[in-house]
């Protein structure tokens, strides 16, 4: 795998330099040997490849904006993005998957501004789910459903993470953003099903042992076993088996909510102000930078807490151990990634962080519930950010965002208890590893059939230059 590895970053960094010479020998620069016909012939080739992946002279996006207007395609895309957000939410990935194409192919949006209003999709998905998990507890465990210790360490890398894709979705080509998403979705939705499968498998085991234990002391405790009467026996029976936290209040905690809310109101101060500087001056690229000290600093300091003792990821019960430097710096560096992937793409960072807390030993529900929390905080940033760059008609944002909260309440509520009827929560893993694998096939699908048409109408591929972007 290493050389692999080395192998291709050794072709990339050729293709650059050629390329790079392509440019230089394109604006008057000699080169030693140049008068050689063959070469001639291959930098004029390379001349071609770099032209069409960067040109410097401006910006080609241009954002298409259908009129909102009652018809089928607005009815369909509702319903669509409801089903989208129900099952997003409980699968902790928010929709993103679902609603770009919805937008893109249904309602009529360019692929980026259906991408901004997926993160407005999200974000009301996320507020909603937030609301309806704060009232419940954790399945095996007195603690909140959320882990909020595990959201601290996760989320301001997070939150960083969805400023550079943001940044590299004004950058990135479609084509290349499709490569990366088919390539990865597919890798986290096999592995997401595989872990549904094994859940599903430990989930059997336990409720035939049940079954058994439950059998063999009926047997033998049936004639000294009192029924279960009077008019409180009903009731003390449900609240044993009920998964609802007796004070909402009380299953806040207040310490990290604090936190994570310095970290939200430290980025919005910045991107506010950056928002007033000239893109690519001096001021713009210290304003991006001093996100780096607060996330870093938070995650930091939750993550001392953690290696010292003083804090624990309560969601992993009896496995919880003292973690050490190098596992906080894995998790600050996959919550980069996820929010980098979020901001790129315009999709919920559960995609990753789904799938990475369940490897983790982090229950189905516990995990669900904290990515989409720690999502509720990184979306709202991102349409913050989308809406200073001008990337979406307000009138449609405030509909889906509306239709995706109504949606994501009643999936959370109908999920719940079909979990609660049938004992498997492996049904939420099975879920997370549906919405992955749709999202592959059908925002995979819209990119490969606009690559397609911008092929065939001979328009522009490459890179945006970000400087000149002028939304």
């Amino acid at each position: 795998m290493g050389r692999k590895c080395h192998a291709g970053a050794a072709l990339a960094v050729a293709f650059a330099a050629a390329a790079a010479a392509a440019v230089a020998a394109d604006r008057g620069l000699s080169l030693v040997g140049a008068a050689v016909a063959p070469v001639e012939e291959e930098m004029s080739l390379f001349r071609k490849v770099a032209n069409l992946m960067w040109r410097s002279d401006g910006n080609s996006y241009q954002h298409v904006w259908p009129p909102m207007e009652v018809g089928w395609q607005v009815v369909l895309g509702s319903l669509i993005g409801f089903f989208g957000a129900a099952f997003g939410s409980v699968g902790g990935v928010g929709g993103g998957g679902i609603f770009v194409p919805m937008l893109t192919l249904i309602i009529g949006f360019d692929p980026k501004s259906s991408t901004a209003i997926s993160k407005c999709m999200i974000m009301g998905a996320s507020v909603s789910t937030v609301y309806y998990n704060l009232k419940l507890k954790h399945p095996t465990l007195d603690m909140p459903v959320i882990d909020y210790d595990l959201a601290v360490l996760i989320q301001p890398m997070l939150m960083l993470g969805i400023s550079i894709g943001v940044i590299f979705n004004v950058i990135f080509p479609d084509w290349l953003v499709t490569v990366l998403l088919i390539i990865l979705f597919l890798g986290t939705s096999t592995k997401a099903f595989l872990k549904g499968i094994e859940t599903w498998k430990k989930e059997t085991i336990i409720q035939r042992e049940a079954a058994k234990r439950l059998e063999q002391s009926a047997a033998e405790e049936a004639e000294y076993a009192p029924l279960p009467t009077g008019p409180g026996a009903a009731a003390n029976q449900k609240t044993l088996s009920s998964d609802e936290a007796p004070s909402l209040i009380k299953n806040i905690h207040w310490k990290e909510v604090g936190l994570l809310s310095f970290v939200w109101v430290a980025f919005l101060v910045l991107q506010v102000t950056k928002n007033y500087t000239a893109t690519c001056s001096p001021w713009y690229w210290v304003l991006n930078l001093l996100q780096v000290p607060v996330s870093v600093g938070v995650t930091l300091y939750e993550g001392f807490g953690l290696m010292s003792g003083k804090r624990v990821l309560s969601s992993k019960g009896s496995e919880q151990t003292t973690m050490k430097f190098h596992q906080v710096v894995v998790y600050g560096l996959f919550g980069i990634a996820a929010g980098l992937v979020g901001g790129l793409l315009g999709l919920g960072g559960g995609f990753i962080m789904g799938p990475l807390f369940l490897e983790l030993g982090i229950p189905p529900q516990v995990s669900s519930a904290t990515a989409t929390f720690a999502m509720m905080f990184s979306s709202s940033m991102s349409v913050v950010e989308y809406y200073l760059l001008n990337r979406f008609p307000v009138p449609y944002a405030v509909y889906f965002t509306f239709v995706a909260f109504v949606a994501a309440l009643i999936g959370q509520h109908a999920v719940r208890k079909l979990i609660n009827w049938l004992g498997r929560a492996s049904l939420i893993i099975f879920i997370l590893a549906f919405m992955i694998f749709v999202s592959a096939i059908s925002l995979g699908g819209v990119g490969v059939s606009n690559m397609v048409h911008k092929i065939a109408r001979h328009e522009y591929m490459g890179f945006e230059n970000l400087c000149k972007y002028d939304a």
